[in-house]
């Protein structure tokens, strides 16, 4: 659950999403509550723990904690019986949101949450009073349990490699300049001074530009930039280029299959990844499987496969060997140890993928559930990609967590890219509403 902090998701709601919760888990153990930087974090905070607690249940308050931390602490404590972190992730600072993890550390399936959601509206269940009401406690050395344990799966040390880090005033403030400090990297850290507002704000995953000055300035080897929560990272190499997620995902991949830690030589992206990841991967004998856009949709079909590594465009990978959901500061280190051990730069690293020329639109819109009957806009996309054939792609989607109807177009010059894109977001505008200034 995603949306504006005290309009959209007010603590009543966090609160009888917490009851729900509590209900649900009864008996199985206590939960589990982090949360990033945001000034509506507490205020949200209180209210699910309190709903928690009214169902009988325990709390357990980890403080500031990457979502990553809050799942794989709740897996590996039998304990724990769930756990949740509230964070918009990417999200502009206004925005919060409530993300459940099983007692396995990964997301609820669709019938679990389905199942949260008949309890919070259904108002019969038990109110426990004196000795039953559950107990709420901070937890303060939760990001430690978390950074020992990262530290502690990592051989590989960094000494001598200079490394930028972007925490985006996010919660990676608690874990990764102490982590990759104590593995031995040569660091500067920015965006790490949360105000509460300035979450995501100029910095970060979301916007490169001041890793891309701090990468030149500090004479880095490599800049890492995390998002909000800390599930995404993108990096910068030392000449200042962007290295996205589709190429961190292709340095693993190989790596991996090198150290013949990639079973059934096999990725699983999404269909927004870009074309010349699939062109690498086929280059190295890897095969790529495709899914719908969302880490959920990639780590089912890797659970369902047996595979190993997937991942996003946008930074979001998920090495299940080293936790049960995306994590960029744990992608960070492993892209670390690809490069120490086999003693390579980024850029020559990232070279292994070339990527085709992407155009990614965002419009919002009034009505972006009504894109699925807009017959003239997907029209337009037929004939466009009827005219790309296989030397290109188009890609048209509802966001899952915003009023936003998204673009992506591939084609084999940035100008056909940008056309495309242009014409069929303006359709798309013109069917679903577009909201003035949302182009």
């Amino acid at each position: 659950m995603r949306g504006v902090a005290n309009a959209d998701l007010t603590p009543e709601l966090a609160m009888a999403i917490g009851r729900a919760l509590g209900l649900s888990v009864h008996g199985g153990g206590s939960v589990l509550v982090g949360r990033d930087t945001r000034r509506s974090g507490e205020m949200l905070e209180a209210a699910l723990a309190a709903g928690i607690a009214s169902a009988g249940d325990d709390v357990v308050l980890g403080g500031v904690l990457p979502t990553p931390a809050v799942a794989e602490l709740v897996a590996a404590d039998p304990g724990l019986a769930a756990g949740v972190v509230i964070s918009a992730s990417h999200n502009p600072f206004p925005d919060n949101g409530i993300k459940i993890f099983g007692p396995d550390g990964f997301k609820l399936p669709d019938a679990d949450e389905a199942a949260i959601e008949a309890l919070m509206a259904d108002d019969s269940g038990a109110r426990p009073t004196g000795g039953g009401v559950g107990s709420i406690r901070h937890w303060p050395e939760a990001a430690e349990a978390y950074r020992t344990s990262l530290i502690a799966r990592t051989p590989v040390r960094f000494d001598g490699l200079r490394v930028v880090v972007d925490c985006a005033h996010g919660a990676t403030v608690t874990t990764a300049a102490q982590v990759l400090g104590a593995l031995g990297a040569d660091l500067a850290v920015i965006g790490a001074e949360p105000d509460g507002v300035n979450i995501n704000v100029a910095c970060g995953s979301t916007d490169l530009a001041a890793l891309h000055v701090a990468v030149r300035e500090h004479g880095a080897d490599v800049g890492l930039a995390f998002d909000g929560d800390g599930d995404r990272v993108l990096a910068v190499d030392a000449g200042g280029a962007v290295v996205d997620g589709d190429q961190i995902l292709a340095i693993l991949a190989i790596w991996l299959r090198g150290r013949g830690e990639l079973p059934g030589d096999a990725v699983v992206t999404t269909t927004m990844t870009n074309l010349g990841f699939r062109r690498a991967m086929a280059d190295e004998g890897i095969d790529v499987h495709w899914t719908d856009v969302g880490d959920r949709y990639v780590l089912a079909h890797m659970r369902e496969h047996g595979f190993v590594l997937g991942g996003e465009q946008s930074g979001h990978l998920i090495h299940l060997p080293s936790g049960p959901t995306g994590d960029g500061l744990g992608g960070a280190i492993l892209l670390l140890s690809a490069l120490a051990e086999r003693g390579v730069g980024l850029a020559e690293a990232a070279a292994v993928m070339q990527r085709m020329p992407q155009r990614l639109v965002s419009i919002r819109v009034e009505r972006k559930g009504d894109l699925a009957g807009a017959t003239e806009v997907w029209d337009l996309v037929a004939t466009h990609e009827a005219e790309l054939g296989d030397d290109g792609r188009i890609v048209l989607r509802a966001s899952g967590t915003e009023p936003l109807v998204r673009v992506m177009v591939e084609a084999p010059t940035s100008e056909q890219c940008e056309s495309i894109a242009d014409e069929i977001a303006e359709a798309a505008g013109r069917a679903l509403g577009l909201v003035e200034g949302g182009h």
